[in-house]
C-alpha cells in the first residue's frame, strides 16, 4: 500500500478511536472499559444496521465478564478497526506491533465489514463473523447474508496466515443462521460470536473436537438488540449509582458519562 493509502486507512482507525475516547459530553452514553458509547449507537440497536462501536462493545463485553474468569482460554476478540486494518493492508507483517500475538492464541474472532474506503468512518453495507483455530489451522466463515463476505473473508484469513507463519483452511459454511433484512447482520455476528465462545468453544475439554457447524439453530435478532441495549443500560445505571455515593465532588457532578472500568 502506498503510504498515502497507509496514512489514510491509520486516520479512519485511530479518528473513530479518538471520537470514541474524546466525544461531546452529552453525545456519550456510557464508558465501558475501552469503548466509549455514543447515543447514535444506541439508536442503531433498535432496528438499524449495527455500529463498529457496538460491536467492539459486545466484544469487550465477552471479554471482561467471562474470558478474564478463564486464565486458560487464550482467545482473542479482533475489534472490527483492526480487522479492517488487517484487511486493508497488503503486507500484515507490517501490522505486528500494533496487533495482538496471534501466535499464541487457541481462536481468533474477526468481525468482517465488507467496506474498502479507507477514508470513510464506519463505512460498508454487511457484517459477517470469522472464527479462526490457530491450533487446526482452519477459518470458519458465518455469513448471514451471502454470498456476502465471503471474498472479504478469504483475504483476511490468508492475512492472518501469513502472520502465524502457517497455511489455514478457509471454510464457508453454508449452514449458518440467514437474516430476514438487511439490517440484522451485526447482531447475528454478535449472537454468533457469543454461542461459538461460551457454548462450544469453552466448553470442550483439550481433547475434544468442537462442531463449528450452526445448523439448524435459529437467531432471534429482535430479542438480541433489546438483550444488547439492556446490557448496556444495566451498565449505564451501575455507573450512575456509582457515581452518586463518590466521595469525590468533582465525580458526582461531573458530565461525563457513566463509566464501568
Amino acid at each position: 500500500m502506498r503510504q498515502s493509502g497507509f496514512g489514510k486507512l491509520q486516520k479512519r482507525v485511530m479518528g473513530r478511536w479518538s471520537d470514541s475516547l474524546h466525544p461531546q459530553p452529552d453525545d456519550a452514553y456510557l464508558s465501558y472499559h475501552d469503548v466509549r458509547l455514543m447515543r447514535e449507537d444506541i439508536q442503531t440497536l433498535k432496528n438499524d444496521w449495527l455500529t463498529d462501536n457496538v460491536i467492539s462493545f459486545w466484544e469487550e463485553y465477552l471479554e471482561h465478564e467471562y474470558l478474564s474468569k478463564l486464565t486458560h482460554a487464550n482467545i482473542i476478540l479482533l475489534r472490527p478497526s483492526m480487522s479492517f486494518m488487517l484487511l486493508q493492508t497488503p503486507d500484515p507483517r507490517t501490522l505486528r506491533d500494533a496487533l495482538p500475538d496471534f501466535s499464541k492464541a487457541t481462536h481468533v474472532f474477526l468481525p468482517i465489514n465488507d467496506c474498502r474506503n479507507v477514508t470513510e468512518a464506519e463505512g460498508g453495507t454487511h457484517w459477517s463473523l470469522l472464527v479462526v483455530s490457530i491450533v487446526d489451522r482452519v477459518a470458519f466463515h458465518y455469513d448471514s447474508l451471502p454470498p456476502g463476505n465471503r471474498m472479504e473473508a478469504g483475504a483476511i484469513t490468508a492475512k492472518l496466515g501469513a502472520l502465524v507463519n502457517q497455511l489455514i483452511r478457509f471454510v464457508h459454511l453454508e449452514d449458518a443462521p440467514q437474516q430476514e433484512n438487511s439490517s440484522d447482520c451485526g447482531v447475528f455476528v454478535c449472537l454468533n460470536m457469543r454461542y461459538l465462545l461460551l457454548d462450544r468453544i469453552l466448553r470442550a475439554n483439550s481433547h475434544q473436537k468442537v462442531s463449528m457447524s450452526l445448523a439448524g439453530m435459529r437467531v432471534d435478532a429482535t430479542a438480541g438488540r433489546k438483550e444488547i441495549l439492556r446490557i448496556i443500560d444495566g451498565f449505564r445505571k451501575e455507573g450512575v449509582r456509582r457515581r452518586s455515593q463518590s466521595s469525590s465532588p468533582s465525580d458526582r457532578h461531573s458530565n461525563s458519562p457513566p463509566r464501568i472500568d
